[in-house]
């Protein structure tokens, strides 16, 4: 009886601080009417993946290309407004050859000239700029960068919107899309 009891508590501290580990979606849930959080969730093979954001809205602004716009090119953004965008991963992914780990991560996007770079760190729980308006990302906790395929939605997109879709046999696509821009990611999920 004795030994159950201390393995029974064995178990459930071991459950509790697995659960503390993780991010705390509610965190970035927080509410901004003008970037309200979202969230984005697809099965593949069986593994739970989620990611957290803010999506803010065009709102009469030029959002991509020169240096008169919100992201101008040459610089990395957060993906989405206030913190830094969450990737959850119960599943190992390869995108474009970089390896992600089961695990939580933020998401970044390098933009220049229609060519972006996803950008995946292991740094979490940041807001996504600094005060000065420069990134937070810290390159020494990048797990890589993968080439995104670039195309224009069917309609400008007013309000950010990232979407995971399980494509089959283990297959997924992690697709960012605003204004007159869409930049997309296939992976695999094992």
């Amino acid at each position: 009886m004795m030994r159950r009891m201390i393995a029974g508590a064995l178990i459930a501290g071991v459950l509790i601080t697995a659960g503390l580990a993780q991010v705390d979606k509610k965190k970035f849930l927080s509410d901004n009417p003008q970037s309200p959080p979202k969230e984005t969730t697809a099965a593949i093979n069986g593994k739970q993946l989620w990611i957290v954001y803010h999506a803010p809205s065009v709102r009469g602004r030029k959002i991509f290309g020169g240096a008169d716009t919100l992201v101008p090119d040459g610089q990395v953004w957060r993906a989405g407004a206030d913190w830094a965008t969450i990737l959850h991963t119960d599943a190992t992914l390869d995108m474009g050859g970089v390896t992600v780990p089961p695990g939580d991560y933020s998401l970044y996007a390098f933009v220049d000239k229609g060519k972006w770079q996803l950008i995946v760190n292991k740094k979490t729980g940041q807001w996504g700029i600094n005060r000065d308006g420069s990134t937070t990302l810290d390159e020494s906790q990048n797990v890589g960068k993968v080439n995104m395929t670039m195309s224009k939605p069917a309609a400008p997109v007013e309000v950010f919107k990232i979407t995971l879709s399980d494509r089959g046999q283990g297959r997924g696509r992690l697709q960012m899309e605003w204004a007159d821009t869409a930049a997309a990611v296939n992976f695999t999920a094992k």
